[in-house]
């Protein structure tokens, strides 16, 4: 059997991979054609089959010693070489056995992922045919059998059938095209017609310069990242497409061979040797994954998601250790293999530059929103400006003065310069060199502080975490760099959350945010202890992966770390008690009634100072903004406004510059601005319709929205209204009806049926029995107008159950899905019955996994408890619920038997785990 191993092949020395069968793939199609006869329908079925053994022994094979090496890129290459046999033999048999005569000119070339010699499980096999320029019909006719009998072996093949000519003209002007033929590597067929594509296209293609070249793989690149997400640190990366994914290090290889003409790194000096040994190890690494992955998913899947992340782990053989789970560790090693792709993408950009080409930067890109104009003159004695960026003046700036691994990035700040990749190259050589009495030194802390506290604090922090300072300056950041958080609530790792929390608090104090939240932005120049709101943003999820409650653990490192900042004892008792409460304001906005006047009062009994209130607000807007996109949303920023201005006429002695009742007349004064027209029986009436709690609690965008929608109802009825939005992926329906107790069992219930999966509910009750309620569902289609119809089909069958016209536990039945993601997670099932957050009402906190139709199943059982349900917050992060309900039994009172608690607990339990 030949075994033809072209450009990117493995090298011999790691011996052959021959799985059970495959060396004799030729010899048995030839012996299926003396069984069958070459003309025989029968014979191309039994070719398939036959290939499909061959395909399916070669995976089980690859798969085993993948479990037992860990060796991804040894998986890749020997899948290719699988494909590379039946391929050759296929080509053979058919010149040979199905049409055979004379010598027909045919070159079968790889390209894409397979040209470099490597296939992930469920990868395309992408295959070029190279035919001279006059084609016969033999020649067609044995690329067509190759081609349909792959198809019926269910693998996914592209393939293009040109001239050597054809090829070279195209991918003059398609840059996909010229990409392909980049990375080809003969497989089988005429050797010539190969060679004369390589002559051709080095010398019509590459010699015309590689700066365009480079310029538009790097432009691809960064629309790929924008795509993805921008940041690399995302809960659920694209291992293939993400940032710092197997494509960057593809991005890599292209730029290598296009400009150095060769396949294999080390040659030609691109990477020096610990560089070359990186991006070997990035890669095997990587390859791993996404092979696993594929595995798995019996499919081309390249999002890790939740679900597979623990799978994975396990496979590549992660344990829990120190505070983390396996799958967390998995993670965390990921994110630093990500992290080291983007080193690997600096150090040959910078090459490039060297080379002229690659244009070289005069500002940075990421710092263009705080500079304008050319860079102010560098006057330092240890660095220089070389092609826009800080270099280094000598190799030992850092031996001679260690404080300058963190002045460095104070200097690139000052100018709005990147970092030279050299110099970058020198920090992480150097970072044994910050030891304590560096953390000690009063310059480096104060240099480190001015950066916290500054308008481009985002960015430079985030160079200062890629190069490894920031987590050797506070290792207590260190433990947490990279690590995730295995939940569906936070969108990042917990290091790039830290990071984008500091930047949202700069935003907001430099006016970028002020349209967003205009309260944070008039309250933030008043907050005196400014640094100490920094270090809080920085530090308040710093303990994250121990086993302590963070935020009591938080608490006690910011004792530790804010001195040694350089913060005086006040600011640290501020830092430690933003840390240990960064949660406090959040979760009495979204779980707890706020026109509860006992909820204010146990707020503000912790808060204690408008101080300290007008920090806590600030943190709390950052904190939830950072944790990913269509997080925060409108319905959240008004509860926290209402807070806010509930709790500080108590903080402020009963003296405020706005009063409760001043802001209802507030309220109601902007929502009649914005409808003129109306005599003042008009608004009278109106007025009267809505309870104070309305005006405070629902933004004027909403308070119009339903003013519509009340004045198009007809009595009785039951009026829908639905409202998607994109951005935050949720999609609205309000409902207005006469109100009954049933009513949010019955809502919820619907939703379920229609299989929505409910995110929030905003509820409110008018003054004349009629139930005013949003129910806030996650959106399914990306489309808008797939998304309204489904969100009218879902607002048909509520109208359809308030009128009783189908049996709704049934439907609720049908309805249900295991939701594969959501499973990967365990939630404890939780119910607390609390008689002493009101004075008027029971309050029952309901914790467990979010699924469809659980809001149903709690609401429907505190209406077979005979409960009364006075208000709802309901709220989910992520896979996990919190669903609050202030409840009062048929009398109006309290439930304040041990026995009716018990009762409760055990029905509220079975419906979580129904």
């Amino acid at each position: 059997v030949r075994l033809r191993m072209g450009e990117g092949a493995r090298r011999a020395d790691e011996g052959p991979f021959v799985p059970q069968g495959w060396s004799r793939v030729e010899l048995n199609l030839a012996a299926l054609a003396t069984q069958h006869g070459p003309a025989s329908p029968a014979l191309r079925p039994a070719v398939v089959e036959h290939l499909k053994a061959v395909l399916a022994a070669a995976h089980a094979e690859a798969e085993k010693r993948l479990l037992t090496d860990g060796r991804g890129t040894r998986c890749a290459e020997a899948l290719s070489q699988t494909e590379d046999e039946i391929i050759h033999a296929l080509f053979d048999f058919a010149s040979t056995h199905v049409y055979p005569g004379g010598p027909e000119r045919i070159a079968v070339v790889a390209v894409g992922g397979y040209g470099r010699g490597t296939l992930a499980p469920g990868s395309d096999i992408d295959l070029l045919f190279v035919l001279p320029a006059r084609q016969t019909k033999r020649v067609r006719n044995i690329v067509e059998f190759i081609l349909y009998t792959l198809w019926d072996t269910r693998q996914k093949v592209g393939h293009a059938t040109r001239s050597v000519e054809e090829c070279v003209k195209l991918a003059k002007t398609d840059s996909t095209i010229l990409t392909a033929i980049l990375e080809a590597r003969y497989v089988c067929g005429d050797t010539k017609l190969f060679d004369d594509l390589v002559r051709g296209f080095r010398r019509d293609i590459v010699a015309r310069g590689a700066r365009d070249f480079v310029a538009a793989k790097l432009a691809e690149r960064d629309l790929r990242h924008h795509k993805s997400g921008e940041s690399r640190y995302v809960v659920e990366p694209d291992v293939k497409d993400g940032k710092g994914g197997l494509r960057d290090l593809h991005t890599l290889f292209w730029i290598a061979k296009f400009i150095y003409a060769t396949n294999a790194l080390e040659e030609r000096g691109v990477f020096a040797r610990d560089e070359l040994a990186l991006f070997k190890k990035c890669d095997n690494f990587l390859w791993a994954v996404r092979c696993h992955l594929h595995f798995i998913s019996k499919r081309s899947e390249d999002r890790l998601s939740f679900d597979r992340q623990s799978d994975i782990a396990e496979r590549l053989g992660y344990k829990a250790h120190g505070g983390l789970k396996h799958v967390e560790r998995f993670m965390k090693h990921y994110f630093l293999i990500a992290r080291d792709v983007g080193n690997l993408t600096r150090i040959l950009c910078a090459s490039l530059e060297a080379r002229q080409v690659k244009d070289a930067p005069t500002l940075s890109r990421m710092f263009s929103r705080f500079t304008r104009g050319a860079p102010p003159a560098l006057a330092d004695a240890a660095f220089r400006l070389e092609s826009g960026r800080v270099a280094l003046k000598a190799p030992d700036v850092f031996q001679q003065n260690p404080v300058n691994l963190v002045r460095l990035f104070a200097v690139a700040a000052k100018l709005g310069a990147e970092i030279h990749p050299d110099a970058l190259k020198e920090v992480r050589k150097s970072l044994s060199l910050i030891k304590p009495p560096v953390r000690a030194d009063v310059a480096a802390n104060a240099i480190f502080m001015d950066l916290l506290a500054s308008a481009e604090a985002e960015t430079i922090l985030r160079m200062m975490n890629e190069a490894g300072v920031l987590g050797r300056f506070i290792p207590e950041f260190g433990r947490i760099v990279a690590m995730m958080q295995f939940n569906m609530y936070h969108h990042y790792t917990v290091d790039e959350h830290l990071i984008r929390t500091v930047g949202i608090v700069a935003a907001i104090e430099h006016g970028r945010l002020a349209e967003d939240h205009p309260l944070s932005a008039s309250i933030l120049p008043t907050i005196t202890a400014k640094r100490a709101l920094y270090v809080a943003a920085l530090l308040h999820d710093v303990a994250k992966g121990r086993p302590e409650d963070h935020s009591i653990a938080g608490a006690r490192i910011a004792e530790e770390v804010a001195p040694r900042l350089g913060l005086s004892q006040a600011e640290t008792e501020t830092v430690v008690w933003l840390i240990r409460h960064h949660l406090l304001m959040s979760e009495t906005a979204q779980m707890r009634d706020l026109n509860d006047f006992k909820t204010i009062l146990d707020f503000t009994g912790v808060v204690q100072s408008l101080e300290r209130l007008k920090m806590l607000l600030v943190l709390t807007v950052a904190d939830i903004r950072a944790v990913g996109p269509g997080v925060w949303n409108g319905w959240k920023g008004q509860l926290l406004r209402t807070l806010y201005a509930e709790a500080e006429p108590v903080l402020s002695g009963g003296h405020t510059a706005v009063t409760r009742k001043e802001r209802v007349a507030e309220a109601q004064a902007n929502f009649f601005a914005a409808l003129p027209g109306w005599d003042e029986q008009q608004k009278a009436t109106y007025v009267g319709r809505h309870y104070d709690a309305y005006w405070l609690a629902a933004p004027l965008e909403k308070q119009l929205k339903h003013q519509a929608l009340m004045a198009g109802a007809a009595p009785k009825s039951v009026t829908t209204e639905v409202e998607t939005d994109v951005f935050t992926a949720i999609t609205e329906l309000t409902i207005y009806v006469p109100d009954h107790p049933r009513l949010l069992a019955l809502i919820t219930g619907a939703c379920a049926a229609g299989g929505a999966n409910i995110a929030g509910a905003q509820i409110f009750t008018t003054t004349d029995g009629m139930a005013l309620d949003t129910i806030l569902i996650q959106r399914e289609f990306a489309d808008e107008n797939d998304e309204k119809r489904r969100a009218e089909r879902i607002a048909e069958t509520i109208r359809k159950s308030l009128r009783g016209e189908i049996r709704l536990q049934e439907a609720v039945a049908k309805a249900y899905k295991p939701q594969q993601r959501i499973n990967a997670f365990t939630v404890e099932p939780r119910v607390i019955i609390d008689n002493q957050s009101s004075n008027r009402f029971t309050v029952i906190e309901i914790n467990g996994r979010d699924r469809i139709g659980l809001l149903y199943d709690l609401t429907d059982a505190i209406f077979r408890l005979n409960l009364n349900i006075a208000s709802a917050h309901v709220t989910t992060f992520g896979e996990k619920a919190i669903d609050v309900f202030y409840v009062t039994d048929l009398t109006g009172g309290k439930i304040e038997s041990a026995t009716r608690h018990a009762q409760i607990t055990s029905a509220l339990n079975s419906a979580l785990r129904a």
